[in-house]
């Protein structure tokens, strides 16, 4: 008899899911699912375990739940959702409760009401079938590896009473369970769900109850302030999230649909306002010749977050690639954060629409070095999250989230329209997608900056704080 207990993690969201269950009794368990499930079925059939159950802690607010998709696939299993709190649900869910128990062969998971994060909020104890002491706990969004869950995602009419749950849940729930038992959260390091989320994959009570700082106040007044000073920026596609994955996320399938288009479909598309227009090829390919009005986003695991903040979810997309094989891939990273819906992709990429002879745009790329020679020939802008432009910045630098830029910058910058402006970030990630953004709202010399901060650190450049 052996138990299977597996984690699949996903970058970019970096959201966690557990897939847990017992080979003699042959079921298993899914914990938070993501969209594309094939990963969930691979793992059961290694196993040889059937899933039977699949739950979800929460709500989820950051990534579109992959539970009605699994079902779609498994039709003989059902989804466990919490019936805490009046949790509302506009699809069919089995609805749970604190002490409802679950056995998975030599596992029992009893459910724990864990709020604060959310109302309906539960944690799942893992415990042998012959214990009442727990040995894990899937804690969701309640407590991160470092951190906590965060309670501002509902509105400011709803924070002060989601800061209360989770003092309660933390100071009465997580640390009255013993030091030994290992804590295996819905997210690590890179989620805004919480903040400074630590990048080890799980971790004890023993070693949070000793390093995390939301666990060190036992006093609520000091606790309500850690919160509010330690909370990055909410990203604006949380609350769209949040009603997809309540109204019931639809089924996908194999994979989202992404239809084929000539270059001069393409065009045809482009020119009738079909959908938002995306380049997802790397920012130096991007920068070499794009089509006019283009938004940057690249395809690596980050693209869901900010495809998330930056699109409409109102409007199809229209995708360039840099190569098609990747398309399913990049598609799915898109679906992970609830973008479904495509006008299509340009078949042919870049090459095609060139040799057609239709328009094409250019992005300046900066050097550090030259940025650095010049810097007083340019406009800065610094499009990182507020605490990271606070740690160190490039002097004379003008702040503006790129988070902040999805419907315009509305001439709030209060940089010259006419005149060169340099944008960085981090590694040059964000500043490509915030100076396409610049672009498309016709900023007539925008330059993206490669390496950006990290490579201006690397030469020993002068950094104010």
């Amino acid at each position: 008899m052996t138990m299977v207990f597996e984690r699949v993690q996903t970058e970019g969201i970096a959201q966690i899911s557990y897939l847990i269950g017992d080979d003699s009794t042959g079921v298993a368990a899914v914990i938070d699912p993501r969209p594309d499930v094939e990963i969930y079925l691979e793992l059961s059939r290694k196993a040889g375990v059937a899933i039977t159950h699949i739950f979800e802690t929460h709500i989820h607010a950051d990534f579109m739940s992959g539970a009605r998709e699994l079902q779609n696939r498994i039709p003989t299993a059902k989804i466990y959702a919490s019936g805490e709190e009046d949790a509302s649900y506009d699809f069919p869910v089995e609805r749970i409760h604190a002490g409802d128990r679950f056995e998975f062969g030599s596992v029992t998971m009893t459910v724990r009401h864990t709020p604060g994060h959310t109302p309906e909020h539960v944690s799942y104890e893992l415990a042998q079938n012959d214990s009442d002491s727990p040995w894990g706990v899937l804690t969701g969004d309640s407590l991160f590896v470092g951190s906590a869950g965060r309670p501002d995602l509902l509105g400011e009419e709803e924070t002060e009473e989601l800061t209360k749950k989770l003092f309660d849940t933390l100071q009465n729930y997580y640390l009255k369970l013993d030091d030994g038992v290992i804590v295996y959260p819905c997210h690590g390091a890179g989620s805004a769900c919480g903040a400074d989320i630590g990048e080890r994959p799980m971790s004890t009570i023993g070693y949070e109850r000793k390093t995390n700082q939301f666990l060190q106040h036992d006093n609520y007044e000091d606790f309500k302030s850690f919160v509010q000073e330690g909370a990055p920026p909410v990203p604006q596609h949380y609350p769209i999230l949040k009603k997809i994955n309540a109204r019931g996320p639809e089924v996908i399938g194999s994979s989202p649909v992404v239809p084929p288009l000539s270059a001069h479909d393409f065009n045809k598309a482009i020119e009738k306002n079909a959908g938002q227009l995306v380049d997802t090829r790397q920012m130096l390919a991007f920068g070499g010749g794009h089509i006019p009005g283009a938004i940057n986003i690249g395809d690596r695991p980050s693209l869901s977050v900010w495809a998330g903040d930056m699109l409409s979810y109102d409007r199809e997309i229209l995708l360039v690639v840099e190569d098609e094989e990747d398309l399913d891939w990049i598609a799915w990273h898109f679906a992970y954060v609830g973008l479904t819906k495509f006008a299509g992709y340009l078949a042919g990429g870049m090459k095609g629409w060139e040799n057609k002879g239709l328009p094409l745009q250019r992005l300046p790329q900066i050097p550090v070095q030259e940025l650095a020679e010049h810097k007083d020939d340019f406009q800065l802008l610094d499009v990182r999250s507020p605490s990271e432009f606070e740690s160190g910045r490039i002097a004379g630098a003008t702040h503006k989230f790129v988070g902040e830029m999805r419907d315009g910058v509305n001439g709030d910058l209060g940089l010259n329209r006419d005149g060169p402006i340099a944008v960085y970030c981090g590694s040059g990630y964000r500043a490509s997608i915030a100076a396409s953004l610049l672009q498309r709202e016709d900023y007539e010399h925008v330059y993206n900056v490669p390496g950006s901060m990290s490579a201006w650190k690397s030469l020993g450049l002068d950094v104010e704080k």
